[in-house]
């Protein structure tokens, strides 16, 4: 029987939101984790205000007939996707500042 992930372990799969850390790579153990522990709350907030731009926007736009409600919806929608595209990128963004900076 041959299994496909007999060698890999739980952080490759779920180390996405982690940086690179490059740069900073001597940052010791626990600082690393507050700065993953920061980020991942960052992205839940961000999601979370998606998800309620994304609730305003059907109430406003179907059962209150409220325009402002849903223009607010989709404002809020596009601050929560924006806030999570640079959250999750920030890794890569220091990087390659750091490297041009060398």
């Amino acid at each position: 029987m041959f299994l496909a992930a007999e060698e890999g372990d739980i952080t490759s799969i779920i180390g996405g939101i982690a940086p690179d850390w490059g740069p900073f790579g001597s940052l010791g153990t626990e600082a690393r984790l507050m700065i993953e522990v920061i980020m991942a709350v960052a992205i839940l907030i961000c999601l979370g205000i998606a998800i309620w731009g994304a609730a305003k926007q059907r109430i406003g736009a179907t059962a209150l007939r409220d325009s402002f409600s849903a223009e607010q919806g989709k404002g809020l929608i596009v601050a929560g996707l924006t806030g999570v595209f640079i959250i999750g990128s920030l890794g890569t963004l220091f990087t390659i500042v750091y490297g041009m900076a060398i």
